[in-house]
């Protein structure tokens, strides 16, 4: 599958940075990473299938995901290359290891361990796109409007009309519905003991202590950075902070 993609060439030589987003996003939703490390690094922004401007498919399984990711990096003649990826995109990210192991350089995931988590988080949020979905309604404050009758967050919702566009979600929430069990699901990969950072919420209950075990087995070489007083979204919460870990974690390798 051919992924919709924005290149934010940079002169200098050094790997360049793909950055993948979570659910219900798009390329634009790690900007604020994207525009500190283009200063430095020539910066790739993906769309994952079914989400963004890329093609829709029935599979929604990391695999499928890294193979596009893979397929991205051929077409691009990209050698090696430095991944970061936010949630689902950390997950998409941590496969591409398996497909492409010598191809990744470095590994940044955000907020997202290499787990099958048990806690069907988004239900609410399913059930309030739908109720959109199924009303017809065209304008952004109309839909903001139902949503609040499933969701408290607002800028949960803010953020998910964010891919609402003419009357429609830009992600195909059949198929986000339909595929929820793989999305939250996880198979191991294979070890691989390159340099990886785990870049957690405080406040997020994404990684815990209780996964040290599976991220050290999968990935050896894995360190921790923790931001406190954030949660799942942490990139947006604090990106300085965030962008502080990161500068440091590439500028050891």
């Amino acid at each position: 599958m051919k992924l919709h993609y924005q290149l934010l060439a940079a002169e200098a030589d050094t790997l360049p940075v793909i950055l993948i987003h979570g659910m219900f996003g798009n390329l634009d939703n790690l900007g604020v990473l994207a525009r500190d490390l283009n200063q430095q690094h020539t910066v790739i922004k993906v769309d994952l299938r079914n989400h963004g401007l890329s093609p829709q498919a029935d599979e929604m399984t990391y695999p499928a995901m890294a193979q596009d990711l893979l397929t991205l990096l051929d077409d691009l003649q990209l050698d090696k290359v430095i991944v970061i990826g936010h949630s689902m995109g950390g997950k998409a990210a941590m496969a591409l290891t398996a497909l492409a192991p010598e191809r990744i350089a470095q590994l940044i995931v955000l907020d997202i361990a290499p787990v099958a988590y048990d806690v069907r988080r988004h239900d609410k949020i399913f059930a309030a796109l739908q109720a959109v979905s199924d009303a017809g309604i065209t304008q952004r404050q109309q839909a903001a409007q139902l949503m609040r009758e499933y969701l408290d967050e607002e800028g949960v919702i803010q953020f998910l009309l964010k891919s609402f566009h003419a009357g429609a979600w830009r992600f195909n929430l059949p198929v986000l519905i339909a595929q929820y069990a793989s999305i939250i699901g996880w198979q191991d990969v294979p070890s691989w003991s390159h340099p990886t950072l785990f870049i957690r919420g405080g406040l997020s209950p994404y990684v815990q202590d209780a996964h040290r075990e599976d991220i050290a087995r999968q990935f050896p070489q894995a360190r921790a950075y923790v931001v406190a007083g954030t949660g799942h979204w942490v990139h947006a919460e604090k990106p300085d902070a965030v962008l502080r870990a990161i500068r440091r974690f590439l500028n050891e390798a």
